[in-house]
């Protein structure tokens, strides 16, 4: 079996707010072959709407995935843009993968809103990323442009829908884009 390259890397399309995809967020690293690129996005941005999942069916996925119990933030859905930033100065120092599973955690195990500054910063210490830093980093031209710009790549890759995972020149969206980029990765070998 060959060794996949830098071009061969899936990239997982996910936004903090959607509890679709923090359910593929949970099984992303395990399930794929090969480590996905996280980038956080914006649905809103993207002309998405929100997950279509309603919220039983959110809780059955999960306890099915052997995950926490549930606990929804009182305004969801959400205002997702602070965690996107933040995630996306997460991505600029390495640990967008860490920052973003706490994030989802704190939303949608704890029931924090991600649009509330305490939980992200809750979620970046948990991934030992200062307050300070934090706040200063999302305050950033890069860091808003970072974050225009992975919104503009998945365009691009033409995610239509989230969670969504880019294998070369296709898309895979929706609850089972792992088991579809999986398919994908294993064709390429």
């Amino acid at each position: 079996m060959a060794a996949a390259s830098f071009e061969d890397q899936p990239i997982f399309y996910f936004d903090l707010g959607d509890p679709a995809c923090y359910l593929v967020a949970e099984r992303v690293m395990s399930e794929l072959p090969i480590v996905p690129e996280w980038e956080p996005v914006l649905a809103a941005t993207l002309g998405l709407p929100p997950s279509s999942l309603d919220r039983e069916t959110v809780e059955r996925h999960a306890v099915e995935q052997g995950l926490q119990a549930l606990r929804w933030p009182a305004t969801w859905p959400g205002d997702g843009h602070l965690a996107g930033l933040v995630a996306t100065y997460a991505k600029h120092i390495g640990r967008a993968v860490a920052f973003s599973l706490a994030c989802f955690r704190q939303t949608f195990a704890a029931g924090r809103d991600p649009a509330d500054e305490d939980t992200v910063l809750i979620a970046a210490a948990a991934c030992e990323i200062h307050p300070s830093a934090v706040l200063k980093g999302i305050g950033l031209r890069s860091v808003a442009s970072g974050l225009e710009t992975a919104c503009a790549r998945a365009t691009t890759a033409g995610v239509r829908e989230l969670p969504a995972i880019q294998v070369g020149e296709e898309a895979f969206a929706g609850a089972d884009c792992i088991e579809q980029a999986a398919a994908a990765l294993e064709a390429m070998r």
